[in-house]
């Protein structure tokens, strides 16, 4: 049998341990040398009433043999406290079995929200509190055992326990999470199903079943689990009457019920119905990886299919040529891309912007007198009609997304983007083409606000072997890539990638595990997670957006890449530029090894004689001016009363478009006050910015000056106190 397995030294929390199955786990484990938590809210099996007998009574049982143990009385609920009982009294917790439960049992028609929810909070809600509390401690000692308690009923269903059986279900899959994430960090968590007597069971078995399955047959398995030499991790054991066996997954093989370039249809599953559901020769999948690995595997075997249907016949190119074309032309589901300034800076900061450069905080400040949205932000805007799936459901594309790669980017910008927006987007399958090794798809997107054109991207999709289906090889509606010049780069630029930049950037919308898990990446063939190309695409127009422009967002025209290469999270990138008039060539490297990963790439700026023209004139088409107008016309019957109450100079900036249109002053600090356009006479005591459109909002009552002023669409200089004495001549004037 070896030696004693001992815990001497490790701290256990056991929820529900006043009795039944946690009372036998909290003996057991005192027994054996272990500092225990013995934590009870002291409720019945419904969950009503509160106590403390339960818990003091196994403390006093574990310490009159001599052992050490505390009680706690708070509810699962409540985690955070329960931990905290451990930390207080032993310094540290390195086992946690959730076991607290209870039951309300009822058919489904006679379920309550209330009946409902309590389940789920004790069961679920509860087992995650306590645990997420003791994770970070378990991860810095790098130690840690945990248990998760399921059920029979959860497993496999049970009349009258469909609350019951969703929680424990629940709590199987959020073990099977925990085991993945605390494997490097030496946290092992399985999950038991028991059968045991306990006050729970009493109300639902006979009374000598419930004698039978004594919870101390249910208790060796858990310490056995709980084991530093027990290496077990992420399974799933029913556990009674002495027996013991573990669980596990089992899928049959499956049919593959549809064709390339065919639709699956209903009556292709059902004539392969005994298939499916036959476990003559069942797999056992135990990842997610593997799971996924077949699915890709299944997209491969259709994909190769050498025509489109079983039996092959001469006309299989001309009708796969006719798919394919028939394509061109066809619209996607139109969407809408709503933005605040969070997700424009959440964007800047994945691509690399930064506070170590002060020219970088009008992109991830909010408050910055000219904040602005990075121009590539436009491809965020466009990329839902991609990620969306909108493509699958495209007559005549029959795409492996396994196999889809991202080929160039364009994307040209008619205004700059607004700081916040909602647009309007309308996708279109621009042309198809047949490049031999794969196909090209050309996804044109445009982006309206109202009726305007905003932006406009073009996606170029390489789809690996699909090609030689015999369509054409080129198109005159592709933004063309240029190669860059032949001489050394006029300039270069450098930045390092942070190791969490595929993290970040992917909060901006593409959630392809590609980016983030390993085990995904090394599906892919990869030996790590890479950088989003899209990500490389934003470092290198900020490279040239900084050097060419001074961070003139309104001189940004247009974009076009090429991706060539993966980059990986960390690895510094080298942008080469070369300026030909308006043109800024460009190529990106990976410095250190010198592999090119943007290719043949350009930005189109601007020039500025062309920015200036675009630049209202002063006061000119603004709103703001009328009001201005009309404060200065009524100052001349109330002004000696204000400027007493105000003695103050107010010099204003309204924008519009990102740009200064007009300066004012309100001068209430000698005579009767007086307003006029321009800049301040004299000093200004207080100088304030915000845009015409939000001036009219505040003027109108409909936008508070000091939300305005903390969420930076309102900026202030000088004295901004005296700023709320202008509030009094705000609202005299909100009619107007």
């Amino acid at each position: 049998m070896g030696s004693p397995l001992r815990f001497d030294g490790r701290v256990v929390l056991v929820t529900g341990a006043g009795g039944g199955l946690g009372q036998a786990y909290a003996l057991a484990f005192a027994e054996r040398g272990a500092f225990v938590v013995v934590n009870d809210l002291g409720g019945d099996f419904k969950g009503v009433g509160k106590g403390s007998l339960a818990a003091d009574k196994v403390v006093e049982e574990i310490r009159r043999k001599g052992g050490k143990a505390v009680a706690n009385y708070d509810s699962v609920e409540e985690g955070e406290k329960v931990v905290k009982t451990a930390l207080d009294a032993f310094g540290r917790i390195d086992v946690v079995v959730n076991n607290a439960g209870i039951l309300r049992d009822r058919s489904f028609a006679r379920i309550s929200d209330e009946d409902w929810d309590i389940i789920h909070r004790v069961h679920l809600r509860g087992s995650f509190q306590v645990t997420r509390a003791a994770w970070d401690h378990m991860k810095k000692q790098k130690y840690g055992r945990i248990i998760m308690t399921s059920s029979a009923s959860g497993i496999y269903g049970n009349f009258g326990q469909a609350n019951y059986s969703a929680a424990k279900l629940g709590l199987l899959g959020l073990a099977n999470t925990l085991a993945i994430e605390g494997r490097k960090s030496n946290i092992h968590c399985n999950t038991i199903a028991p059968n045991a007597g306990s006050r729970m069971t009493q109300t639902v078995m006979p009374e000598d079943l419930v004698e039978a399955l004594k919870p101390e047959y249910v208790a060796p398995l858990v310490l056995w689990l709980c084991h530093e030499s027990c290496e077990e991790n992420g399974g799933l054991f029913e556990v009674g009457a002495g027996w013991i066996g573990k669980l596990r997954w089992e899928r049959t093989l499956g049919a593959i019920v549809r064709q390339k370039n065919h639709p699956m249809t209903p009556e292709a599953v059902k004539a392969n119905w005994k298939k499916i559901c036959n476990f003559e020769n069942a797999s056992k999948p135990q990842s997610i990886q593997e799971s996924t690995g077949s699915i890709i595997e299944v997209l491969s075997k259709i994909d190769s299919e050498g025509g489109i249907s079983a039996n092959h016949t001469s006309h299989a190119t001309s009708t796969a040529t006719s798919g394919f074309a028939g394509a061109v032309g066809q619209k996607l589901p139109s969407f809408s891309s709503a933005y605040t300034e969070l997700e424009a800076i959440m964007y800047a900061l994945g691509v690399g912007a930064s506070i170590k450069d002060p020219k970088d905080l009008k992109f991830v400040y909010e408050g910055s007198s000219d904040f602005s949205c990075l121009p590539t932000f436009g491809v965020i805007i466009g990329q839902k009609s991609i990620m969306g799936g909108g493509l699958a459901e495209i007559p005549g594309l029959s795409i492996n997304f396994a196999k889809v790669l991202h080929g160039e980017q364009y994307l040209e910008l008619y205004k700059p983007l607004p700081r916040a927006g909602k647009l309007k987007c309308e996708a279109v399958v621009a042309d198809v083409l047949d490049k031999g090794s794969g196909v090209v798809i050309i996804i044109d997107v445009f982006s309206y606000s109202e009726k305007e054109l905003t932006c406009y991207n073009q996606f170029s999709l390489f789809l690996v072997g699909s090609g030689g289906f015999g369509g054409k090889r080129t198109s005159d509606k592709v933004k063309v890539a240029v190669a860059v010049p032949n001489r050394p780069p006029d300039a270069v630029l450098t930045d390092t990638t942070s190791l969490n930049q595929a993290a970040l950037y992917r909060l901006s919308g593409d959630w392809n595990p590609l980016h983030i898990d390993p085990n995904f990446a090394s599906l892919a063939g990869f030996d790590k997670p890479i950088l989003h190309g899209l990500c490389t695409f934003g470092f290198s127009a900020r490279h040239v957006l900084r050097h060419f422009a001074d961070n003139d967002v309104s001189r940004f025209k247009a974009i076009k890449a090429r991706f060539a290469k993966p980059v990986y999270p960390g690895q510094t990138l080298q942008t080469e530029m070369w300026k030909e008039g308006n043109r800024i060539h460009f190529q990106t490297k990976v410095q250190g090894t010198g592999d090119i990963v943007l290719s043949n790439a350009y930005v189109d700026l601007a020039p500025t004689s062309d920015i200036s023209a675009k630049i209202p004139s002063e006061g000119g088409e603004l709103q703001s001016t009328l009001v201005f107008e009309e404060i200065g016309r009524r100052l001349k019957d109330v002004g000696h009363e204000v400027v007493k109450k105000v003695n103050a100079v107010f010099e204003w900036h309204i924008t519009k478009g990102g740009n200064v249109g007009a300066k004012w002053t309100i001068d209430l600090k000698s005579g009767s006050g007086k307003v006029y356009q321009g800049p301040a006479k004299g000093a200004a005591d207080t100088t304030i910015i915000l845009s015409d459109e939000d001036f009219m909002e505040v003027v109108l009552g409909r936008l508070d000056p000091q939300k305005a002023f903390f969420s930076g669409r309102l900026k202030a200089k000088g004295n901004i106190m005296l700023s709320q004495k202008l509030q009094m001549i705000l609202k005299d004037y909100a009619k107007l």
